[in-house]
């Protein structure tokens, strides 16, 4: 297939992928518009023809080629394309990987990113090749709340219960979640490669034995993730780390966190709230109903509400938290291919 004249200098290994089809979003209503080059993860994909916002877009094989002259590659497709890609892009490449499946989190080239949290500093063209793995949405979400809420008033420590949804999984999670749902009401066996265990209608502590992907695992790359990121230097630096637990809902979408936070001394609700408003977090009084997974669906950052005194601890507030995963991962992602490009 002939190279158009103008070739975008940013790939999208993934397009159609949860993750993939936020960042075509995003790049194309955004100002200015990011133009991208869309690579196919899979043989089935290979020349088929999809849509860049309103224009028509190919789909391109994931070959050499494709990804030589380009400034930067988003891998948001599997795993198993993402350890294709940058087998392709060798150990030291000439364009920016922005990573956002952790296939490339143990390169000693990597480095975790999330520009919602750092300071305002363009990175140097020192930065061309450098591999950005874009920190999971979780301990972004986190990370965002805790620093902000340490700031202004001290934390001295805190325990939040993170609730997973299936597209922690992307569309297979998804798929499965609702194969599950039908599969119950219908009377027949549950679809089980993802979870290795009932999701649907069932919170999961642990999934089963031979499914690919723990939630332990899971559990532990957000505490990696988090520790890094309230290290960062700015406003709520060394924050205290929280302590953590995740746990699979039986939701298809969003993240909510049950969140109990000691302070120092306890400001009082007021205070909180005034403090805690910031232009990725949306902070929602009592007047207001608390967020949820699905209201917070394509909103930025994270919504706060249901701020109330822990009526055993006079220094205690207990907090509730939503936060879109993809829409949060996916912006992130995107404001790192605009330093870079």
């Amino acid at each position: 297939m002939a190279r158009p004249l103008y070739h975008p200098k940013v790939a999208l290994l993934g397009s159609d992928s949860l993750l993939g089809r936020e960042i075509r979003d995003l790049a194309a209503n955004a100002e200015p518009m990011l133009p991208l080059r869309l690579i196919a993860e899979d043989e089935d994909q290979e020349g088929s023809l999809t849509r860049l916002g309103d224009e028509p877009a190919i789909v391109e094989a994931l070959t050499e080629d494709a990804l030589s002259d380009a400034r930067a590659v988003f891998l948001a497709g599997s795993a198993a394309s993402s350890r294709e890609a940058l087998e392709l892009a060798g150990e030291a490449p000439d364009f920016a990987i922005i990573d956002l499946t952790f296939a490339a989190e143990e390169r000693p080239d990597a480095r975790l990113r999330a520009p919602m949290l750092e300071a305002p500093e363009t990175p140097g063209e020192e930065d061309g090749g450098a591999v950005h793995v874009i920190a999971h949405p979780a301990a972004i979400a986190v990370a965002l709340f805790i620093r902000r809420l340490h700031a202004h008033d001290p934390i001295r420590r805190s325990v939040i219960q993170i609730f997973a949804p299936a597209s922690e999984h992307g569309k297979k999670g998804v798929d499965e979640l609702q194969q599950q749902t039908v599969s119950l009401l219908s009377f027949k066996p549950l679809p089980q490669a993802v979870f290795d265990a009932q999701s649907s209608f069932a919170m999961l502590a642990k999934y089963g034995t031979e499914a690919p992907v723990t939630l332990e695992e899971t559990e532990l790359r957000i505490e990696r993730h988090l520790a890094t990121l309230l290290a960062l230097e700015g406003d709520g630096e060394g924050a205290p780390m929280p302590s953590l637990r995740v746990t699979q809902a039986p939701v298809f979408h969003g993240y909510t966190f049950s969140a109990w936070v000691e302070f120092e001394g306890n400001p009082g609700t007021e205070a909180i709230e005034s403090g805690l408003a910031y232009e990725a977090i949306e902070v929602l009084s009592e007047e207001f109903p608390p967020p949820n997974n699905v209201g917070q669906a394509g909103q930025s950052g994270i919504s706060v509400g249901a701020i109330a005194p822990d009526r055993n601890d006079a220094d205690a507030v207990w907090f509730w938290l939503a936060a879109d995963n993809v829409r949060l991962a996916a912006e992130n992602a995107v404001m790192v291919a605009r330093q870079l490009v």
